[in-house]
């Protein structure tokens, strides 16, 4: 089977890159070894989002007494949850199906691997092999859970991702190792269905890669749900011989042991980049990484490599993104088009942790800011004297801005609090755009709204506060 371009792996980078190549007037196959939509739709972003919307409604019948409204008797049934989540992932999947169907892509289930420039050799689940041929091969094979020697994955008692979405039963207690996005976002759930749950994280603080004020106020909040938090801690031995999990947990006051049912780690992922050709094409590879240039083609001509198995951020955006610039550089390279597609900014790239209260930020930290020698304002702005917050029972958290003092430039914002992954576009595009403050405080934001937020903490750092 020949074609013009061949797609190893279909998830949130695959499936997008195949689609733009498409419609760019290239003949398309998609190779796929187990589900079509890859981690992202099948084990990651929509059944993880799927698990917390149910935490989240189980959470307001609650405190339905807080809304006026009278509730008795509310209980939840684990067993319908997880299915639920499944039900969500299978229609996701389902969706991407008919997507390749719409736009002509032929679907090879299989295990493929590169066997040479513009050939991969895909392998069945029954062993048959056959050679799939294309002008152009784009790597997109993802990520897995990272595993540490200490705590090797045993689909039981120390679990990764996939199996906390579908335990049968659940746990009485947790033990969480790592603070990252997948981390906090199982912690979250697992605590709103009543579980016990212990957050253990290297760091100093949760959250690593966030503002500082946002890690204290997400750690607070964390806190007064009653979930235990251990930062600077490092889990150095767990013990699975009796009916749970004893972690030895190494810290500053020493060590301890902590006791549950499970232990999650969520300590990273490592890119899917073993067996699939790569050494014997001579492709790059740096850090565990596959090295890429702008156009996300990497060390040999012809063979491009996106999301998390290439150098960007390991989220899904990114890597549907990154897919459409592969696509699109191959179409310039055939003159199906006349313009090379414009590089991706990675200092503009939104990052969303949906927990409750939501995360969501982009640009540089305040820390950060001052880092690279910026002299910056400062501004922000608590939900807490939001109208909307308030009419929604929502005011824990808030918005803050970062914006060099010089010359108005908009150097990023961070955001805690109920919805603000709806909120962090409206930055990204600002930033894109080149927006200062003025702008932002001269669009009319509306009345009430959660949006607002954004505008108030804007006009706070420079000093026009109206709200607060």
């Amino acid at each position: 089977m020949a074609y013009d371009i061949l797609v190893l792996g279909s998830g949130p980078g695959g499936y997008p890159a195949a689609i733009r190549a498409s419609q760019l007037g290239f003949k398309v196959a998609i190779i796929e070894k187990e589900s079509l939509g890859g981690v992202c739709l099948n084990w990651g972003c929509i059944p993880t989002k799927a698990l917390l919307k149910s935490a989240q409604v189980y959470e307001y019948m609650k405190h339905s007494d807080d809304y006026g409204i009278k509730s008795t008797g509310v209980e939840h049934d684990f067993t319908a949850v997880v299915k639920r989540s499944r039900g969500v992932a299978d229609k996701m999947s389902k969706g991407v199906q008919f997507l390749m169907k719409k736009n002509k892509i032929d679907v090879v289930m299989g295990y493929g691997k590169i066997a040479g420039k513009g050939k991969i050799e895909v392998t069945s689940e029954d062993g048959k092999k056959q050679m799939v041929e294309g002008k152009y091969i784009i790597i997109a094979t993802g990520a897995r859970s990272r595993q540490l020697p200490t705590m090797p994955l045993d689909g039981k008692k120390i679990i990764g991702y996939r199996d906390a979405m579908v335990l049968q039963t659940q746990p009485e207690s947790l033990i969480v190792v790592g603070s990252g996005a997948i981390g906090i976002e199982f912690a979250d759930f697992y605590n709103s269905m009543g579980t016990k749950v212990t957050i253990v994280e290297f760091m100093p603080k949760i959250v690593p890669v966030e503002d500082d004020d946002i890690s204290k106020e997400l750690e607070k909040q964390l806190k007064k749900k009653g979930i235990n938090i251990l930062t600077s801690s490092e889990v150095v031995k767990v013990d699975t011989s009796g009916k749970g999990v004893k972690a030895t947990v190494k810290n500053a006051s020493g060590e301890s042991v902590l006791e549950g049912d499970i232990l999650l780690s969520a300590v990273g992922i490592a890119s899917n980049i073993e067996n699939i050709g790569l050494e014997e094409t001579g492709i790059k590879m740096e850090k565990g990484r596959i090295v890429v240039d702008k156009s996300q083609q990497t060390s040999v001509a012809g063979i491009y490599a996106i999301g998390d198995c290439s150098p960007g951020q390991s989220l899904a955006h990114v890597a549907g993104k990154e897919g459409i610039t592969a696509a699109e550089s191959i179409a310039y390279l055939e003159k199906k088009i006349n313009h090379k597609p414009e590089a991706i900014d990675y200092n503009n790239i939104p990052g969303c942790t949906y927990c409750s209260p939501e995360i969501a930020s982009v640009g540089y930290t305040e820390k950060a800011a001052k880092d690279a020698g910026y002299e910056i304002k400062v501004g922000k702005f608590p939900f807490m004297a939001s109208g909307k917050a308030s009419a929604a029972g929502n005011t824990d958290g808030f918005v803050k801005v970062i914006f060099d003092a010089k010359y108005g430039e908009f150097l990023g914002a961070h955001m805690i609090g109920a919805g603000v992954t709806e909120l962090i576009a409206e930055v990204v595009v600002a930033r894109k755009l080149e927006t200062t403050n003025h702008e932002i405080l001269n669009a009319i934001h509306p009345h009430p709204t959660m949006s607002e937020a954004l505008k108030e903490a804007v006009a706070a750092a420079y000093g026009e506060a109206i709200d607060i």
